[in-house]
């Protein structure tokens, strides 16, 4: 059974929310720093931990899958993200859903789109945040790059959480939250890892029955 929330955890969510506009859909930022133990996580992840987990089910069905997976050193991440896609579960009133989490060293989806989702959850544990675009800015993406101004450019900082409607949300009139993930090529090697947390609904793509999970070390 997936563990009972924090209170403190609860209180930080509730105290930091703050809701904004990107696109022409919601996008929800809790801000958090990222306490010492799960940042020291995070590192045992990063030098032991596999580069992707994908699986999908409820938070008790994703603990059972994946806690084979992770290095015991990298539990307190794991229990982060549970929390996560319980609240993920919360927002979105799914019972089941699509959970990744990875290690990304390249220039994963770098051109600014929106998600053929209703609802999206993403936090960056470690390296360059997402970026996103705000309502006008997002609404001249369709038309000209925002890479040309890189001011309209905005970046959620690592440790926060985001929910970004898609274009199949209820708000979002076909048109979701303009966003994409760091470039990172043109960085030194050093500098190139991400380590994020996608949580979205579970016929969500990249997710096949019959790889559940989806394990690459």
């Amino acid at each position: 059974m997936l563990s009972s929330p924090c209170p403190t955890r609860l209180s930080l969510f509730q105290n930091a929310q703050t809701e904004i506009h990107s696109g022409k859909g919601p996008m929800t930022i809790l801000a958090r720093p990222l306490p010492a133990t799960l940042q020291a996580a995070i590192e045992a992840m990063i030098k032991e931990g596999p580069r992707l987990i994908l699986a999908k089910g409820t938070p008790e069905d994703l603990r059972s899958l994946c806690s084979p997976h992770m290095p015991p050193t990298a539990f307190p991440l794991l229990e982060d993200a549970l929390h996560l896609a319980q609240l993920y579960r919360e927002a979105s009133g799914l019972d089941a859903v699509r959970f990744r989490l990875e290690q990304i060293t390249t220039d994963s989806c770098r051109k600014f789109h929106t998600d053929h989702v209703a609802l999206r959850l993403l936090c960056t544990y470690y390296g360059p945040g997402t970026e996103w675009v705000s309502t006008t800015q997002g609404q001249s993406a369709a038309s000209s790059s925002p890479e040309d101004d890189p001011a309209l450019i905005q970046r959620i900082p690592a440790g926060h959480i985001a929910l970004l409607e898609g274009n199949k949300g209820p708000h979002a009139n076909g048109q979701g939250v303009v966003h994409r993930s760091p470039p990172l090529s043109h960085l030194p090697m050093s500098e190139r890892l991400r380590v994020l947390l996608t949580i979205d609904e579970p016929t969500a793509c990249g997710m096949a029955d019959e790889h559940n999970p989806t394990v690459r070390p």
